[in-house]
């Protein structure tokens, strides 16, 4: 089967929620038509892989498997705070999308790269494992639960980087949130990721300095492109 490494990214910047889900669901659905349409050909294309770098505005995103009482306040307190309650269709529970947040969403197809959604997940966690690792950070995963952990299976566990994906035709969306100088009180008003017990942490607080954002997205590209033996090519795709 072909298979094709080069991933085309770009970085959308602060982005509205609901903007850049409709210019992933583009992207994906072109990426599964694609897909669809290389099953009658004799000589199949090669698919295309893409990335999304953003930042979002306040906003509280819920997963098809979340639940809504794991959001703590009402729309008056939400409108209060500037900060939005958006249901969305990735897996996982509930979290918060603000500034200070390295958000990344690969849209790629993973045939290209032999991987199946739980070979890919781990992968992904792996990427930011070693970013922070390179960052002073020792960090690492938390068993059953998705993302990316500090102090995982001791009583301060505490989550740096949240998770959730959705796949279809072995086609990923959505994907990860690394808090970087995130304001960490607007985790207070939910229970993040359905979790109660453990915490959330930034890279700033652990660090006590604010690290360069666009020196992390850059390290986050060549640590995803060794792991996942890819190509990334800039490309205006939104």
């Amino acid at each position: 089967m072909l298979r094709n490494p080069i991933i085309f990214y770009q970085d959308i910047g602060l982005t509205d929620y609901q903007t850049a889900f409709q210019w992933q669901i583009s992207l994906f659905e072109q990426l599964k038509q694609q897909k669809i349409e290389n099953k009658h050909l004799k000589n199949p294309l090669p698919t295309h892989n893409y990335f999304l770098f953003t930042e979002h505005p306040h906003v509280y995103t819920l997963g098809k498997s979340g639940k809504e009482a794991h959001l703590l306040i009402d729309r008056e307190e939400r409108a209060q705070k500037s900060v939005q309650f958006i249901k969305t269709n990735r897996g996982g529970d509930i979290t918060y999308h603000g500034p200070g947040q390295i958000v990344g969403y690969p849209i790629i197809d993973l045939d290209n790269f032999g991987l199946d959604i739980l070979r890919y997940m781990r992968l992904l966690e792996e990427v930011i494992i070693n970013v922070l690792a390179a960052n002073n950070i020792k960090a690492g995963r938390s068993e059953g639960e998705t993302g990316v952990w500090l102090d995982a299976g001791k009583s301060d566990a505490r989550k740096i980087c949240a998770m959730g994906v959705k796949t279809s035709r072995w086609v990923t969306m959505h994907g990860f949130a690394l808090n970087v100088y995130t304001d960490l009180s607007y985790f207070n008003y939910i229970i993040p990721c359905g979790i109660a017990d453990k915490g959330v942490t930034s890279m700033q607080k652990e660090l006590g300095f604010t690290p360069d954002i666009s020196s992390l997205k850059q390290q986050i590209l060549k640590e995803f492109a060794r792991l996942f033996k890819a190509e990334f090519v800039y490309k205006k795709m939104v």
